[in-house]
C-alpha cells in the first residue's frame, strides 16, 4: 500500500485561445471534474500526467512535488507513478490484451511479472481475453484492459479522461462500480473528467467544477449543487434533476474552495 496522502493542483498555462487557471486540493478519493466543454479539465490531467508543462504552478502528490515553477521543479512523466486512461482507452493495436499489460511492468523483475499480469486480469475479468488483440474486444472489454494497463505498476493516482462516454449504459453502470471498487481498494486518488453531471455526482467523493469564466468550485456533490458559488455554476449543476439519494455525502472528502482569478500567476 502506497502513503499518497492527497493530490494538490495549481496551474496556469497559456494556450493559443486559451489560459488554463485552475487550483484545487482534494483527498485519496474519487475526484470528478465536471463542466463546459473548452474549460480545461483534459487539460489539467495532462498538466498532473506530465505531458503538458504549466508556466505557473505547483503540483503536490502526497509527499511528492512533481512541478513548481518557482524552484523549477518537474518530474518528467515516466517517473510521476501515475496512471492514465482515455476514452478511447488506446491499448497498443499490435499486442494482445496481456502484452498490453506486460508492456506496463517493463521495470518488474522478469519473475513477478506473470503472477502481476494474471492477478489484474482476474480482477478485470479479461483473463479469457488474455490472447484476443484490441479489435476483438468489446467497448467494456477495452476499458476494463485499460485499467489493468494502467494499474499494473501500483501507481500513486489514476487519470481517467471520459472512460465511460462511449459505452452502452448498461456497460456504465458496470464500469461505474467497477471504478468505486478500484477506488476504495487501492487507496489513492483517483480523477476523472466527465460532462454526465448524474455520472459525476454517483461516483465523486469531491467534485471539482469548471466554469467557462475559469473559475473553480469544490466540494462535494451535496454542498456544490446545495450552495453553487456563481450563478454560472448553479446552472451547470441545475441542468438535470437529480435524486436526494445521488447527492448524499460521500466519506473521505477533505476539499476545499478556491476561487480563482485569471489575473493572478504564481511565481
Amino acid at each position: 500500500m502506497n502513503s499518497t496522502t492527497g493530490l494538490s493542483v495549481r496551474a496556469v498555462a497559456s494556450l493559443p485561445g486559451f489560459t488554463l487557471d485552475v487550483g484545487w486540493t482534494v483527498g485519496p478519493g474519487f475526484t470528478v471534474l465536471f463542466g463546459y466543454s473548452g474549460a480545461g479539465k483534459s487539460l489539467t490531467l495532462a498538466t498532473i500526467a506530465g505531458v503538458m508543462r504549466p508556466q505557473h504552478g505547483r503540483i503536490r502528490l502526497g509527499e511528492r512535488l512533481l512541478f513548481d515553477s518557482a524552484s523549477q521543479t518537474w518530474t518528467p512523466p515516466q517517473d510521476r507513478r501515475i496512471g492514465y486512461v482515455s476514452q478511447g482507452a488506446q491499448l497498443f493495436p499490435h499486442m494482445t490484451v496481456r502484452r498490453n499489460v506486460e508492456f506496463a511492468l517493463a521495470g518488474v523483475p522478469r519473475g513477478g511479472r506473470a503472477e502481476r499480469v494474471a492477478e489484474l486480469l482476474e480482477r478485470f475479468r479479461v483473463s479469457n481475453l488474455a490472447d484476443k488483440r484490441p479489435h476483438q474486444l468489446s467497448g467494456g472489454q477495452r476499458q476494463r484492459a485499460a485499467l489493468a494497463r494502467a494499474l499494473a505498476p501500483s501507481p500513486d493516482a489514476l487519470l481517467l479522461d471520459e472512460p465511460l462516454s462511449a459505452l452502452d449504459l448498461p456497460i456504465r453502470v458496470e464500469m461505474r462500480e467497477l471504478l468505486r471498487q478500484v477506488q476504495r481498494e487501492l487507496a489513492i486518488p483517483v480523477v476523472m473528467v466527465t460532462h454526465d453531471l448524474y455520472e459525476a455526482c454517483t461516483l465523486a467523493d469531491t467534485l471539482v467544477v469548471y466554469s467557462g469564466t475559469g473559475t473553480v468550485q469544490t466540494g462535494t456533490p451535496r454542498e456544490l449543487v446545495g450552495e453553487p458559488a456563481t450563478p454560472e455554476i448553479r446552472r451547470l449543476l441545475h441542468a438535470i434533476e437529480l435524486p436526494a439519494s445521488v447527492l448524499e455525502k460521500r466519506n473521505g472528502s477533505d476539499a476545499r474552495i478556491i476561487p480563482i482569478d485569471r489575473k493572478e500567476h504564481v511565481a
